[in-house]
């Protein structure tokens, strides 16, 4: 139970159960045993949800400065060959007390040894989409391996927490083969699950698409059938008018990364607008530590709206409650989830705001006064499936998860430079 907290304003009280808001409301009763928080002060909002991420890549942050998407990658995956289940396990765990300390409930991630991730997502409290990742670079040798793996990995799935989803990811569409994109999306549709690929990330991407097949990236992915409501597209920075059609006609959830956009230089002029109005899920993304440096929701989504002003030239683009939604409810949608929203029957991922701090004076606008003045320290609580994992800014474990990060991360240093 969740007492005396501030909704849209309104004091309320809301009562959980089972990891489900049951009731909101003014003195509601408690059961025996109920745990009640009281949250006197504090204004209670949707857990934000990361659509894209790369969890593990928390050890990466700052070994891959001041380079181009192209250059970037080739240092990654040249680092990425010293990776062990011990680096991915406690670079997730980094990964997740990073985002539960900043206010982010629920993640979709595109990384290796989801195996290893989904452990470390389990015990970390949060939810979370794992994918299995294809990238063959068209090695037909690769390709039946990966697809064996993929099954293995979905069989072992079943035994993960339900809050732990599986799915499946196309690196992108210039790293995986025709046949394994096919194979990927024809694996996860029959299972009902989602699908997740980069796409359209820089211009030098897609001119050579464009050289190469005569048509866009977007245009080639519709074409293939692997476009809709199921797929999550991650950057889709550089599109045409016909692209925009495809990814809203056909309901993809888009994922702007914009404080990685910037860093990689891959571009900033992200079509909000265009997208939402042709219909696509349009949510949010930190990408991962490697190029965007953390994975701090509430942040990205203010420099996403300063950009959106900026080369608009319009201090009406991307209203705050459109801004909210991006990093919420929409990202929920996304991942077929009743969340995102502090309503009866959603899911229990929330956070609480501490507004006793000079960014929430005067007060005149609390969603104002959130985004724009505060940083993500004001966020005082966070729960997960009706868990609380942080309160008071503290999170349980999480001086072992820095020691052990810290330790990993000197053992990941030294490797890849002995390399």
């Amino acid at each position: 139970m969740l007492r005396n907290v501030l909704l849209e304003g309104v004091t309320q009280d809301i009562y959980i159960k089972e990891g489900v808001i049951s009731a909101i409301g003014s003195g509601l009763r408690c059961e025996d045993g109920d745990k009640v928080l009281d949250g006197h002060g504090m204004t209670v909002l949707p857990a934000f949800v990361n659509m894209h991420t790369h969890s593990g890549m928390t050890l990466f942050r700052g070994i891959c400065e001041d380079m181009p998407l192209s250059a970037w990658l080739d240092s990654v995956w040249k680092a990425e060959t010293a990776l062990d289940p011990d680096l991915i396990y406690w670079g997730t765990r980094l990964a997740c007390l990073e985002m539960i300390r900043t206010g982010t409930a629920v993640f979709a991630d595109m990384y290796w040894n989801i195996d290893v991730a989904a452990r470390a997502v389990s015990d970390s409290g949060m939810r979370a989409l794992l994918t299995y990742c294809f990238l063959d670079g068209g090695d037909t040798g690769k390709q039946m391996a990966q697809r064996e793996e993929c099954s293995r990995m979905y069989d072992i799935s079943r035994s993960w927490p339900s809050r732990v989803m599986f799915g499946v990811s196309i690196h992108a569409h210039y790293t995986v083969s025709d046949g394994n994109m096919l194979w990927a999306a024809d694996f996860a549709r029959s299972r009902s699950l989602r699908l997740h690929t980069h796409l359209s990330e820089t211009l030098p991407e897609n001119e050579k698409h464009l050289a190469r097949y005569g048509i866009t990236p977007a245009r080639r992915l519709s074409d293939m059938g692997l476009l809709g409501p199921d797929l999550i597209a991650a950057h889709a920075l550089w599109l045409g008018d016909e692209d925009v059609r495809l990814l809203g006609g056909s309901g993809t959830t888009v994922v702007h990364n914009i404080n990685s956009n910037l860093k990689l230089a891959s571009g900033y002029r992200f079509l909000y607008n265009e997208l939402r109005d042709a219909g696509a899920n349009v949510t949010m993304g930190t990408d991962g530590a490697g190029s965007s440096n953390n994975l701090d929701l509430r942040e990205s989504l203010k420099t996403a709206a300063l950009m959106q002003k900026a080369w608009r030239n319009d201090p009406a683009a991307l209203p705050l409650d459109e801004l909210m939604a991006m990093g919420t409810v929409n990202g929920a949608r996304g991942l077929g989830l009743h969340s995102g929203v502090v309503e009866e029957g959603a899911l229990a991922d929330l956070i609480l705001v501490d507004t006793d701090s000079p960014a929430f004076v005067p007060g005149y606008s609390f969603r104002s006064d959130f985004i724009y003045s505060a940083n993500s320290s004001c966020i005082d609580t966070l729960i997960c499936d009706g868990r609380v994992l942080m309160q008071g800014g503290h999170v349980d474990g999480e001086e072992e998860v820095l020691d052990m990060a810290r330790r990993e991360a000197r053992r990941f240093y030294l490797k890849i430079n002995a390399k």
